[in-house]
C-alpha cells in the first residue's frame, strides 16, 4: 500500500515501502475501529495506472478499466487522524502485531510524514496497491 499524491509532482517524495502495513491489514483495520479511527483501507482509491498494470499481468478484467469510476481524493488531515491514532496505539505496544510491529510502526510513521507535507501544501491523497 502506497500514498498517491494528487497531481504529476507534489514536490517531494512521497515512496513508503507499505507492505508490512498491506501484510497487517486487518489488523490495522481492527485496531482503527478500536480506537474510534477510520481504517486506511477506506482511505484506498484505484487509479488508471494501477489498474492497467493489474490487468497487464493477467489478473483483472480490460471491460472493468473502461468502467472505473474516478479516483477518489481525500483531505491529509482526515489520514493523518488516523495514522495518528495508530502510531500512538502501536508505539505503547508494537508487539500487538506480532514480530513485525515495529516495522508496521515505521512505516506508519512515514506515512504520516508524507501526509503532513500533503497537508502543509494543500494537497489531496489516497491509498493505491501495487500488485507487484
Amino acid at each position: 500500500m502506497y500514498i498517491v499524491v494528487e497531481g504529476e509532482d507534489p514536490g517531494f517524495d512521497t515512496f513508503v515501502n507499505g507492505r508490512s502495513l498491506a501484510r497487517h491489514e486487518d489488523a490495522l483495520e481492527k485496531l482503527a475501529l478500536s480506537l474510534g479511527a477510520r481504517p486506511l483501507i477506506e482511505f484506498f482509491s484505484a487509479d488508471e495506472n494501477s489498474m492497467a498494470l493489474l490487468i497487464e499481468e493477467g489478473a483483472g478484467n480490460e471491460e472493468l478499466l473502461r468502467r472505473m469510476p474516478p479516483p477518489q481524493w481525500y483531505s491529509p488531515g482526515d489520514g493523518l487522524r488516523s495514522v495518528r491514532a495508530l502510531v500512538g496505539a502501536l508505539a505503547e505496544e508494537p508487539q500487538m502485531l506480532g514480530t513485525e510491529g515495529k516495522q508496521v510502526l515505521g512505516e506508519l510513521l512515514e506515512y504520516q510524514r508524507v501526509l503532513e507535507k500533503t497537508e502543509d501544501r494543500g494537497m489531496r491523497w489516497h491509498l493505491a496497491v501495487s500488485w507487484r
